[in-house]
């Protein structure tokens, strides 16, 4: 995507940290714009709108009744609050860029996305670069936490609370997404992943036919069927040796140069219209390293050239 394609780029930030254990990464969003976000993004000759933070509860003040989907109510109320916010970023032909946040903030931005798809006649597609497939449901979650749900919930798969987002489920059609970087995925979520007609590009799969490949392979997938292709993007896909300041770090992930070169790919094509990025945690991360390489994809992503 080049600049000048789009009128304005929105920044919203989500600091939820009820979707996961480890505290800290409600403060994703302040790390990713001390790290120089939005001037970044502005270089690139983008118009920027900081349209601030959407409201969460606090884990002191929210209640997780349910240890099966800890913080329901709170993570269902916040996602609806985002998903509003990024449909009416679309209305106003704005870029709504996500920034957070643990990962259960898919939930909404996807919700948003394809109620505005909706509202138009197109087709929502998603690329989704993680670790985790992020495909757990209430029945086969191990921890309880909705930030290893929302793919699953996107799908319209899981508690109808949550699929249920903007009144509609499912938000995107299975063949129409693609995974991107698995490595890590629980025994009883494997077959729900299985069920789906999913593209799955699992790490083993990257080292064999190489990240350019498996880039072009996805797009020509989705290109052409999804009229507005989202990427989400978990920073914990990449190896913790580019990027430890995440709650779920696992070896074995992309290099610093295979997640730009990823970016680049999507930029190149011009197909994103949508972007997130998740799980950044400046507790966990050394003098904001991982926020900074967080912004540095994003301006890969957004068209960023070395000439």
């Amino acid at each position: 995507m080049a600049a000048g394609e789009i009128k304005t780029i929105q920044v919203i930030g989500f600091p939820m940290d009820l979707g996961a254990d480890r505290r800290g990464v409600d403060m994703g969003p302040a790390a990713i714009r001390i790290a120089g976000l939005l001037e970044t993004v502005a270089a690139l000759g983008y118009r920027v709108e900081d349209a601030g933070d959407i409201a969460v509860r606090v884990k002191e003040r929210s209640t997780r009744d349910n240890p099966h989907l800890k913080y329901l109510d709170d993570i269902v109320g916040s996602c609806e609050a985002l998903a509003r916010r990024v449909e009416n970023a679309l209305f106003q032909d704005q870029f709504p860029m996500v920034i957070g946040g643990d990962h259960s903030m898919a939930i909404g931005t996807i919700a948003g996305v394809a109620s505005h798809c909706r509202k138009k006649g197109k087709t929502p597609g998603v690329i989704w670069i993680d670790a985790h497939a992020d495909m757990n449901l209430e029945t086969t979650t191990p921890s309880g936490n909705i930030h290893g749900m929302p793919m699953a919930v996107s799908l319209g798969l899981g508690a109808y609370p949550l699929t249920h987002i903007m009144g509609f489920a499912p938000k995107v059609a299975a063949q129409n997404c693609a995974l991107i970087g698995l490595r890590s995925v629980d025994r009883m979520e494997k077959q729900t992943v299985r069920n789906m007609n999913l593209a799955l590009y699992t790490m083993a799969e990257i080292d064999r036919i190489g990240i350019q490949n498996v880039a072009n392979e996805v797009l020509d997938r989705l290109v052409g069927k999804a009229d507005h292709i989202h990427v989400s993007f978990d920073i914990d896909c990449v190896d913790p040796s580019v990027a430890m300041g995440v709650g779920t770090p696992v070896s074995g992930g992309l290099t610093y140069r295979e997640a730009h070169l990823l970016m680049e790919t999507f930029a190149e094509r011009g197909c994103m219209a949508s972007l997130e990025v998740a799980e950044v945690n400046p507790i966990l991360d050394h003098k904001n390293r991982s926020a900074a390489f967080a912004v540095e994809l994003i301006a890969s992503s957004l068209g960023l050239q070395i000439i």
